[in-house]
């Protein structure tokens, strides 16, 4: 079976992997979280190589760029764009399997293009501007990393994502203050931007709940990773 490796950026998202494998009672894979951040995935799924990882998986939240898809949807992208023209292009023996057996879980699922930042793309309009120079479906900033250690160590890569806000949605300032570096929530100055910005409480609870719906959607998928049996990935 391949040794199966994901790479997070939030330790929240590392948590349903641990939990879908630990109720399984199935040997948890590769599993690393450094933080958000394309320059912190390429180190975590570096490391994931070098401790003999076979297949890198981009495992997480996004944000919508294609004004077709809604919160809980899920992103399997064919391509990861970088904003300097690269394009690398996942697995293309895996990602068909992975979206055939994901197609069970009854899940609204996208295949397309993925674009990675080193930043937030925060605001509706920019996400407007980006689907329409590139196409790209959904945005993150972890996948790029990946993507760049995957080609540095010559292994395949998958991307999973779940869209939490759509293309339609600015992104509250506060909540860019939610999560640290190292990729765990930060309540206290979520509240305190909160406080100097009430006007963004309702926004913030509309986000509270899409980023919900996507981590509803992360939790099957995680769930079906670690299903006992034959790989998921194809293999014994």
């Amino acid at each position: 079976m391949p040794r199966l490796a994901i790479v997070t950026g939030l330790a929240a998202e590392a948590k349903l992997i641990e939990r879908a494998f630990a109720r399984t009672r199935q040997g948890i894979p590769g599993l690393a979280c450094d933080g958000p951040g394309p320059e912190r995935a390429r180190a975590a799924a570096t490391r994931l190589a070098r401790d003999g990882a076979v297949l890198l998986v981009s495992f997480g939240i996004c944000g919508g760029l294609d004004p077709e898809l809604r919160p809980g949807d899920l992103v399997l992208a064919d391509t990861v764009l970088a904003d300097d023209g690269a394009r690398y292009p996942v697995s293309a023996e895996q990602r068909p399997v992975l979206e055939a057996r994901l197609s069970g879980l009854a899940l609204r699922i996208a295949v397309g293009p993925l674009l990675g930042q080193d930043r937030p793309l925060a605001g509706a309009a920019d996400k407007a501007a980006r689907f329409a120079a590139g196409g790209a479906l959904a945005v993150d900033m972890e996948s790029f990393g990946v993507a760049r250690a995957a080609q540095a160590a010559g292994l395949p890569f998958l991307v999973v994502r779940a869209v939490a806000d759509p293309a339609e949605r600015n992104l509250p300032r506060a909540a860019l203050k939610a999560i640290g570096p190292d990729g765990r929530l930060r309540p206290f100055a979520a509240l305190v931007a909160m406080y100097l910005r009430p006007w963004e409480s309702p926004a913030l609870v509309r986000l509270a709940y899409e980023t919900r719906l996507a981590f509803d959607t992360l939790e099957k998928v995680a769930e079906r990773f670690a299903e006992p049996g034959p790989s998921l990935f194809g293999g014994d």
